[in-house]
């Protein structure tokens, strides 16, 4: 290129350029048969053969173009699909797709492996970003998504969730993905220190400032100074400390207990409760002005219950810690998916304790708590359940709860729902996650089963794993 001139170049995009193609393509023949029949007319002849002639080789060379167009375009989009199939990255969606009968069939197949390989490499993206965090399901991947934007910036985080969720997990994750993250990081928990103790806990104190006050201590609010506190439980929070932790946050200062002159603090402020603080704000019982003050940017986890693909996952990683080499057997697996599990995954680790603790080397439902297990009594048309040891404990033993008294808190959608959910996992779980031999099982075409999963959000992966586990 010649020194002094400007190197020009335009990026134009394959939805203007294909378009602009067929376009001037067809405005080329419309000339060329305007052109060639005025040429015959004024020569005295017929211009039908002529213009029949050049329409057709027009229209090959057409044909021609837009062979070589799709074949352009669509090759490495079908060799790309071809290969993920081979190598195994990609399973059977739909058995309507891997018959096609036509270009639309192939856009359709095309369109759901790139869906699931997009949603292959966020599943392993998470693993990769949040390994302390066991979970794969939308839901997570979800609560991902807004941990990675939320935590490079300094804005305040409320964190909701029911009890035993892994809030704080969530607020250690943003901790460790901001700038923060080689500073301190400090957890509060405001229902664990009594109300008389919390304000000295969070504030510190100065020496004489009350009896018993020998020398100076340093809050928790201020030893985390340029870096990140959590705020756990903030609802049971009193309402007249309520009042000093707005003013940390608006003023970036504290005052300790006894203390004169303010202390200048620079923190990240996270906030997590399993209440419903704009609830308690109408009650009267939480501060308005801190609800808004701390409701910046705000995640919400999900129960475990609403993310079910999960408990493989969580109930393989809980095993590991307790017991390795432990199996879950499929009976207990789909107890365990069918559970509300009101305790979230906290309770599915003690629960995981416990079985691990009463089994020799594989759970089954009689080694489950009570309450787990009890789930089973909702299934009146499959048979789950393994015979329990021989001559038991009496002392081991406990009572299950009948159909009676868990139709009190059913209504009937929600077990039939129950019951599909558990003959589905029952399902995948018997035959390693390979759908085509679980809709045999099930008695159903492998399209049913495809639109059930997608309804009850169960992820095929997770058997699969558990497949490749024991294989291993």
């Amino acid at each position: 290129m010649i020194n002094g001139m400007k190197d020009i170049r335009f990026n134009i995009s394959l939805y203007v350029i294909i378009p602009i193609i067929f376009a001037g393509m067809t405005v080329l023949a419309t000339l060329l048969s305007y052109r060639l029949t005025i040429y015959y007319i004024q020569q005295g002849g017929r211009a039908g053969w002529p213009v029949a002639f050049w329409g057709t080789v027009l229209s090959l060379f057409a044909l021609v173009s837009g062979l070589l167009i799709v074949k352009f375009l669509i090759d490495p989009v079908k060799r790309f699909v071809d290969q993920t199939r081979t190598m195994g990255v990609v399973g059977r969606l739909d058995p309507d797709t891997d018959k096609p009968s036509g270009k639309d069939d192939d856009m359709l197949r095309f369109s759901r492996v790139f869906d699931q390989v997009t949603e292959l490499l966020s599943k392993v993206e998470a693993r990769e970003l949040f390994p302390d965090i066991i979970g794969q399901s939308r839901a997570m991947r979800g609560v991902f998504n807004h941990i990675m934007k939320v935590a490079p910036t300094d804005s305040t985080v409320l964190i909701l969730g029911e009890t035993g969720t892994g809030k704080e997990l969530v607020a250690r994750s943003i901790h460790k993905h901001s700038p923060r993250h080689e500073k301190a990081f400090v957890a509060i928990n405001c229902a664990a220190i009594p109300e008389g103790l919390l304000e000295s806990e969070l504030f510190g104190y100065e020496k004489g400032a009350f009896t018993g006050a020998n020398q100076r201590k340093i809050g928790k609010l201020e030893l985390a100074n340029n870096g990140t506190v959590l705020l756990d439980e903030i609802g049971d929070m009193p309402l007249n400390i309520q009042a000093k932790v707005l003013r940390v946050l608006e003023e970036q200062e504290i005052e300790r207990i006894g203390g004169i002159h303010p202390v200048k603090v620079n923190l990240r402020v996270i906030a997590a409760t399993n209440k419903d603080l704009a609830k308690m704000v109408d009650q009267g019982l939480f501060r308005q002005d801190l609800y808004y003050r701390l409701n910046v940017f705000t995640i919400f986890l999900p129960p475990l219950r609403e993310r079910r693909e999960d408990i493989p996952l969580l109930a393989e990683k809980f095993i590991e810690k307790s017991r390795p080499g432990t199996k879950i057997s499929s009976a207990a697996l789909q107890i365990m998916m069918t559970y509300e599990w009101p305790g979230n995954v906290r309770e599915l680790e003690n629960t995981i304790e416990s079985a691990c603790l009463m089994a020799d080397s594989e759970v089954q439902p009689h080694h489950l708590p009570a309450a787990v297990a009890a789930v089973a009594a909702t299934w009146p048309d499959i048979q789950v359940s393994s015979e329990p040891p021989e001559d038991p404990d009496p002392e081991d033993s406990q009572p299950a709860a009948s159909v009676e008294d868990l139709a009190r808190n059913q209504n009937l959608d929600q077990r039939l729902r129950q019951i599909e959910i558990s003959m589905i996992v029952e399902a995948l779980a018997r035959t390693g996650g390979v759908q085509i031999r679980a809709a045999e099982l099930l008695g159903i075409k492998e399209r049913s089963l495809w639109h059930r999963l997608k309804k009850y959000q169960i992820d095929v992966s997770a058997f699969k794993a558990r497949r490749t586990g024991r294989k291993a």
